[in-house]
């Protein structure tokens, strides 16, 4: 089998680092920057950045509405930070303006762990394989989003722990997974960690049938109704 094409959109955030990740897991890094670079991959990275910027870079470039035919389609797709933000169907607290693809059913708040001053290297539970066994994910955390609601198609990928504002702990969700689409909070790139980027390079030669969640369900009986 001839190596996979995985298309990093190329718009801005840390495009090479991912490219660099995919190479190393023998797959072939397209930068996408024009909808005509869509054609011919076997999955898309979405890599982070700024989230609202991201989204205005889309309609300069025409790529809004190709993105988000290819990926309903059924192209894999693995979102980081910004890219999980663009997936979601409601951002919480958006900038004024701006909008998402509506592909992953969730919502997601920004920022939700701090300013860039608070950026952390942590090691989350990972469980995005889809194969029931727990694992860890070593990512850097940089203005990373909080995924607050899902809806029933949607199966949590990772999570971590946070502090409270009043001393205590709890399990924050960075990832999910709905099909073949992936969405982490982090930076696993930054770190060298290929977890993510093999479960979507997984999803590639997976038949739909294997994959965790249903691409084109959506609702609002998931863990945290989403309504």
């Amino acid at each position: 089998m001839s190596s996979p094409s995985v298309g990093v959109l190329a718009l801005q955030g840390g495009v090479a680092e991912h490219e660099r990740m995919l190479a190393a897991l023998g797959a072939q890094a397209v930068p996408v920057r024009r909808p005509a670079e869509l054609d011919g991959l076997d999955a898309l990275v979405i890599p982070g950045g700024e989230s609202s910027v991201l989204d205005r870079l889309l309609d300069v470039v025409g790529l809004r509405e190709p993105l988000t035919e290819a990926i309903g389609g059924g192209l894999p797709t693995l979102g980081t930070c910004a890219g999980l933000v663009l997936l979601a169907r409601r951002i919480d607290n958006p900038a004024p303006g701006q909008r998402s693809l509506g592909i992953l059913d969730i919502a997601v708040r920004r920022n939700a762990f701090g300013r860039q001053v608070d950026s952390v290297e942590t090691v989350a539970t990972w469980s995005g394989a889809g194969d029931g066994r727990p694992g860890s994910l070593r990512a850097a955390a940089i203005r990373a989003p909080e995924v607050t609601a899902w809806g029933e198609g949607v199966k949590v990928a990772a999570t971590m722990t946070v502090a409270t504002s009043d001393g205590g702990r709890r399990e924050a969700v960075v990832g999910v997974r709905q099909g073949a689409v992936i969405g982490i909070s982090l930076h696993s790139e930054l770190t060298g960690d290929p977890t993510a980027h093999r479960a979507l390079l997984a999803a590639v030669t997976s038949p739909p049938s294997q994959l965790p969640g249903d691409l084109h369900r959506a609702g609002p009986t998931g863990g945290r109704p989403l309504v």
